[in-house]
């Protein structure tokens, strides 16, 4: 398995060249090329990390699983005997199984537990601050993953003339935290992730520690210094484009991303998505304005050979919950004004295929962690829409073969959005859609 953050090496031809789409370059030539020696403008400071960040809403961090994560082997229904039958090479060993404790799952209550690759969690579920959300999803039913990414991310289903994302509309829709702030959003990624489509001062900054122009080094400064002057007097929205990319590359330059110290102890693993999270709490700690960060994992698209405690889900599921794990160690359990978001755009079917790996599927797991999520507990609605279980039991499966979505991904985000990140304007953020709020923030 590849180690990258727009993860191609999946199972299907559609994600396949999904990965493989170029998205929008970023105003300006801006790219993430070894940098050049910083040239700061005088009304920049040295940036100095501060040990604690302050604001009056939150940051927040989503995080999207590309290629539709598994989430009935993330986090284990193993208190439903159909789990198991309809999994007889892939599911994970009950916590009452006679096995060492890294080959069965850690119990979170009595139905649902960790796979042993997510344990790494279980001090941020403990500690009341990790909220696992299970039969998740979005109600506009698609097994196409171009399709699903997109709607998810467009915050309207099935609307084709949307293309800002629900993130970019909030950021739109509220001042900025720091009202002379460069940089308010960024995508982790070399092409801004749809979410944020339509975020003001937001770019996509693959690699944060060497964000600058392409080209050679050498004549790096004399470039900015002319890409400064051509655009100051250009017609709008060019010229904030321009230098807002301009300013953001000596802003970046200023923070000290190679001497950062994580917090408590906290050790990311050296993995693209573990480097990205660094990167984001870099910034966050640097409190520098940034309000909002978009990181994707990819390589959920396990249509064969998936494993169960073992195999190639396994390995990408330590990935990501090591990495998630120490960026709550980190800043979740030291600010109280951080929350992470993550969400997959559909599970996998209930029951194994015939090549040991699962199909597209409909329901799957969503996280939300922060000291204002009421965390410590997973969180699942049955058919009735009462707290409970939809059943992976034949008859209880839609179309019987898949989890059913029982849990809105918009009602989440909704209440995360209002709640913590202050913004009432919904009809807006999320058009055409009515939210309940489901007790996930405090």
């Amino acid at each position: 398995m590849t180690d990258q953050l727009d993860h191609d090496d999946c199972g299907c031809s559609e994600y396949r060249e999904l990965s493989r789409r170029q998205f929008v370059t970023t105003a300006a030539g801006i790219s993430g090329a070894a940098a050049a020696a910083a040239v700061f403008p005088e009304w920049l400071p040295k940036i100095v990390l501060a040990q604690t960040f302050a604001g009056e809403r939150d940051v927040i961090v989503s995080i999207f699983q590309r290629g539709g994560a598994d989430g009935l082997n993330l986090c284990v229904p193993f208190g439903d005997p159909a789990y198991y039958t309809g999994r007889s090479t892939i599911a994970i060993p009950p916590p009452d199984a006679t096995l060492p404790a890294d080959q069965k799952v850690a119990a979170l209550d009595n139905m649902f537990g960790f796979a042993p690759a997510m344990q790494s969690l279980l001090p941020a579920f403990a500690s009341g601050n990790l909220l696992v959300m299970h039969a998740a999803g979005q109600s506009y039913v698609s097994r196409s993953h171009f399709d699903a990414q997109r709607y998810m991310e467009v915050g309207k289903p099935a609307d084709v003339n949307y293309v800002t994302g629900w993130l970019g509309r909030h950021l739109a829709l509220v001042p900025p935290m720091k009202s002379d702030a460069v940089l308010r959003a960024l995508g982790v990624a070399n092409g801004l992730q749809k979410s944020l489509v339509g975020g003001p001062r937001t770019l996509p900054i693959a690699n944060p520690a060497n964000f600058t122009i392409g080209g050679a080094q050498n004549t790096a400064a004399a470039r900015q210094a002319v890409i400064t002057t051509d655009y100051a007097g250009a017609p709008a929205p060019l010229d904030a484009s321009a230098l807002d990319a301009v300013n953001t590359i000596a802003l970046l330059q200023s923070v000290n991303f190679a001497g950062y110290t994580p917090m408590n102890g906290a050790v990311y693993p050296n993995t693209s998505f573990g480097r990205a999270l660094q990167s984001v709490a870099t910034l966050i700690q640097a409190d520098v304005g940034i309000e909002a960060a978009q990181v994707d994992i990819g390589g959920w698209d396990t249509h064969a050979a998936q494993g169960g405690t073992v195999g190639a889900l396994s390995t990408l599921t330590d990935q990501f919950a090591s990495a998630l794990a120490a960026f709550h160690a980190d800043i979740v359990a030291t600010n109280t004004r951080v929350t992470v978001v993550v969400i997959s755009e559909f599970g996998r079917n209930a029951r194994e295929n015939g090549s040991q790996g699962t199909d597209h599927g409909r329901a799957s797991t969503m996280y939300a962690m922060g000291q204002g999520i009421a965390g410590g507990r997973v969180l699942a609605y049955g058919t009735n829409g009462m707290p409970g279980w939809p059943g992976l039991a034949i008859e209880n499966l839609e179309k019987s073969q898949d989890l059913k979505v029982t849990l809105d991904y918009r009602d989440v985000l909704a209440e995360i959005v209002q709640n913590r990140l202050g913004n009432t304007q919904l009809d807006q953020v999320f058009p055409a859609w009515t939210p309940t709020f489901r007790g996930v923030t405090l």
